[in-house]
């Protein structure tokens, strides 16, 4: 492959190390690719409020395509420039889904606003007996009906007793293509997006709207939400710590996160 226009890269476990930094190895080589004008852009499951600390450590970057494909924010202006969105209608139906399915399960929903943080309320909405995947989350407390009421750009779905590969296998059935799931957390969680939304999709408007061919593209992943953007990168790259499911389908196979796997291939070209 010839230098690429265009690098994506996943967030946690692709780009970050395994303590959640930027190693200076990365930050220096990202830093060295925008030099050379070639496009950077964070291709991740989070939430826009949670790319700010990302870009902060790189000392360069700009736009991040969030919730696995569900959204474009641009972290200098602190704009979401656009966002896809489960209606209330769809959110209701996938619900009755998940509770066919996961008997027990509980939800949660992501929504965006204008920015990161817009004071519009609150951002991530879970209901009383969702139990939290990681310990930090910041959410507000909401019956059932209430995370079904508005928009969003993902439903959560969470049963800690099970693995987030048997969740998707129990899901698929009875979602069908009324929306997209994936996961990025191995334990009992998975996500649900508008259908057909996925980190590929997002990514594939982000280099049109740069003039960039997917030929021209190298993505870095580790978990399956990232499997569509390797397949439709030119170069598709997963993290030595990956999934397996990555390594079926990727170009390469780099080194884990904790050993600099994303700086060791881009120091070919940059």
């Amino acid at each position: 492959m010839q230098a690429p226009r265009l690098v994506a890269t996943d967030v946690d476990g692709t780009l970050l190390d395994p303590d959640e930094r930027v190693s200076p190895r990365a930050a220096a080589v990202i830093g060295r690719l925008v030099e050379a004008g070639a496009g950077f852009v964070l291709v991740t499951g989070r939430p826009p409020r949670w790319i700010p600390p990302v870009v902060a450590q790189l000392g360069v970057g700009r736009l991040a395509v969030c919730a696995n494909g569900s959204v474009l924010y641009d972290a200098v202006t602190d704009e979401v420039v656009w966002a896809r969105t489960l209606d209330p209608a769809t959110l209701a139906d996938l619900a009755e889904a998940a509770a066919t399915a996961l008997p027990g399960c509980g939800l949660a929903v992501e929504r965006v606003g204008s920015r990161a943080f817009d004071g519009a309320g609150a951002q991530f909405v879970a209901e009383p007996d969702y139990r939290h995947a990681w310990p930090d989350a910041d959410n507000d407390v909401a019956p059932r009906s209430e995370l079904l009421s508005r928009p969003a750009v993902k439903l959560l779905v969470r049963s800690p007793r099970l693995s987030s590969d048997a969740m998707v296998a129990a899901l698929a059935p009875v979602v069908g293509d009324a929306a997209d799931l994936t996961f990025s957390h191995p334990r009992g969680l998975v996500e649900i997006s508008p259908p057909s939304v996925t980190k590929a999709t997002g990514l594939a408007e982000v280099a049109q709207q740069h003039g960039v061919e997917a030929a021209d593209v190298i993505a870095f992943g580790d978990m399956p939400n990232d499997l569509e953007m390797l397949r439709w990168a030119g170069h598709g790259v997963a993290m030595g710590n990956a999934h397996p499911a990555l390594l079926e389908v990727a170009d390469e196979v780099t080194a884990s996160n904790g050993e600099d796997g994303l700086a060791l291939v881009l120091e070919r070209w940059f």
